[in-house]
């Protein structure tokens, strides 16, 4: 096994938490469905953190190429993947409780700290090219970056009902032109 299959386990781990917290949320959804009152805001990001999760993924196979490894390398892929976590445990309660579940109260329940979480992946996603490529990413991926990190802090700040729906569709049109643009083939 070569430096990166070895440490790619752990990353794997983390991203398959990851995808489980959010399924289990999404089937939480539709077994407690009458109980449940829905937020299309929250349900948009679960399953965009589902996409999101894939494409660290995806990327995460570019890495296979890189030479030495050293701990700090491993630190900021690995902070990425618990981020990325963290995420998925914000997004959506938990459904082994009694009475109605509200998915607007515990969106705007846990809002400053979804947020703060994902301007994290999206800063430590940057330090990521710092570190491992000694530059920071260019153009549209820089572009892409800051973009995200300007919306999470406004989205961190504010209440608006209508400021979070309209945010959501516009997280999933970026992230999908950041695919597309970025990463549709496998490097």
């Amino acid at each position: 096994m070569d430096e990166f299959g070895y440490l790619s386990v752990l990353l794997s781990i983390i991203l398959g938490l990851s995808v489980t917290q959010l399924l289990q949320g999404l089937s939480g959804i539709i077994q407690n469905r009458s109980r449940v009152r829905i937020y299309t805001p929250a349900v948009t990001w679960a399953i965009l953190l589902l996409l999101i999760d894939a494409q660290a993924w995806w990327a995460m196979f570019g890495l296979r190429q890189h030479h030495p490894w050293i701990f700090l390398d491993f630190v900021v892929v690995l902070l990425e993947t618990i981020f990325l976590y963290l995420l998925a445990a914000l997004v959506l309660p938990r459904f082994d409780t009694e009475g109605p579940i509200d998915l607007r109260e515990n969106y705007f329940g846990h809002s400053s700290w979804f947020f703060g979480s994902f301007i994290a992946v999206l800063i430590v996603s940057l330090l990521k090219d710092v570190v491992l490529g000694h530059t920071w990413p260019a153009g549209l991926n820089l572009a892409f970056h800051i973009i995200g990190i300007c919306m999470s802090l406004i989205a961190a700040l504010t209440k608006s009902d209508r400021f979070h729906r309209a945010n959501a569709i516009f997280v999933v049109l970026i992230f999908t032109a950041y695919v597309v643009v970025l990463f549709t083939p496998l490097r």
